[in-house]
């Protein structure tokens, strides 16, 4: 490996301190004041917690960059350094694995692309290890340590096992996944949910930055959905909360790889999609963009299948709104390249299945390169470093 895995500890050694520190990476520049006020800790709390993070090099203060008067010390705002640290982050979806690097805000400083040629975990660790050392020898030239590797995969992940349980575009059952890539990467690492690694990454340096209750949907390969509960990501006590994608929209409808019929996975999700409108049309579209095509040329039949989609998508909104009573949902994935074609559709059908004031819910389209997957993966990564939860 062209650099050798750090041994270091991250310097917060409460919940109290690692609460600063987050505080800080998600809203910061703050005040030592501010601080206080958005954790809900006294000024002596914040000064114990802020000390040995300045002293590590983690955070930093502007002096002389003051923003308001106070008695005593000048209030100087507090920075995260993001070049203090650095993270990978790894994307593995059935055909490619993607890669990125970024240093301890999140910030993507290098990416990486490989095509998928096997599915089966050995040929997978081969590829995924790969690039993990392209990235090693990357964070060389930024002159800090790489602390962790955060690894995104869809399906049933056992995050605190760093086991994937079952990941059926994979085909994979019970890989001891963080196991297998700690062994041949040397480095911390995290393995989660892709949508639940997104989700992270969305309410730490995103569009869930500051709210308390959100849900992000994922819509295009599969539908998915994080939920973030008083301020946690939630993934249940067997760790497969949120998955929309198999709520049974319609009982007579397409059969789903789950073994139910008419979920919304299998109305909505791109492979559904492509079968309907082969099946509608007669056109042999053979992906989501032949679809896709058919569809903006005024084609009614690929037209109302994309109808269709959308109704299911925000009748499944609706659902996790009534549930969780989420402030914002987030609609993400590749998926939203079509969104003019059931934007319509998915605002009506959940303003029709929210009930009450759940239909107050802010919907919030955020279209994300691939490449945030990765970074999601990234983010879990960083957040294990911080709460000393990473494997190894």
């Amino acid at each position: 490996m062209p650099s050798s895995p750090p041994t270091e500890a991250f310097p917060a050694h409460t919940p109290a301190a690692s609460q600063v520190f987050v505080t800080v990476l998600c809203h910061g520049p703050l005040t030592r004041s501010d601080i206080g006020g958005r954790a809900g800790l006294s000024a002596a709390a914040v000064t114990k917690a802020v000390r040995p993070l300045i002293e590590a090099g983690y955070l930093v203060e502007d002096v002389g960059e003051e923003t308001r008067p106070s008695l005593g010390r000048p209030a100087n705002p507090v920075r995260v350094d993001g070049g203090r640290a650095l993270f990978i982050g790894v994307k593995i979806t059935g055909d490619e694995i993607i890669a990125v690097l970024t240093d301890l805000c999140c910030r993507i400083r290098v990416a990486r692309h490989l095509p998928l040629t096997a599915r089966d975990p050995g040929a997978v660790l081969t590829l995924a290890s790969e690039l993990v050392r392209e990235l090693l020898a990357e964070a060389d030239g930024f002159g800090a340590p790489v602390h962790g590797l955060g690894v995104a995969v869809s399906g049933d992940v056992d995050r605190a096992a760093g086991v994937v349980r079952y990941s059926p575009f994979l085909e994979w059952h019970d890989v001891p996944l963080a196991e297998l890539l700690g062994m041949t990467t040397g480095l911390r690492v995290t393995v989660d949910n892709d949508v639940r690694a997104l989700t992270v990454a969305e309410q730490w340096f995103g569009a869930g930055v500051g709210l308390s209750d959100f849900a992000l949907v994922t819509v295009g390969a599969g539908i998915g959905c994080g939920l973030v509960v008083h301020g946690r990501v939630v993934s249940g006590a067997h760790g497969v909360a949120g998955e929309i994608g198999h709520v049974v929209i319609d009982p007579a409808g397409p059969p789903c790889h789950c073994g139910n019929r008419g979920c919304v996975e299998a109305i909505a999700a791109d492979p559904a999609i492509v079968a309907a409108v082969r099946e509608r049309t007669g056109v042999a579209v053979t992906d989501a963009a032949g679809a896709l095509e058919l569809a903006h040329r005024g084609d009614q039949g690929a037209r109302d299948v994309y109808t269709r989609a959308g109704d299911a998508i925000g009748r499944a909104i609706g659902t996790v709104a009534n549930l969780f009573g989420p402030e914002r949902v987030i609609i993400s994935g590749e998926g939203l390249a079509a969104y003019d074609l059931f934007a319509e559709q998915i605002r009506d059908a959940f303003a029709a299945a929210a009930f009450g004031t759940a239909a107050q819910c802010d919907l919030k389209t955020r279209p994300l390169p691939f490449d945030e997957w990765a970074r999601g993966a990234a983010a879990t990564a960083i957040q294990s470093f911080i709460r000393s939860e990473a494997r190894h």
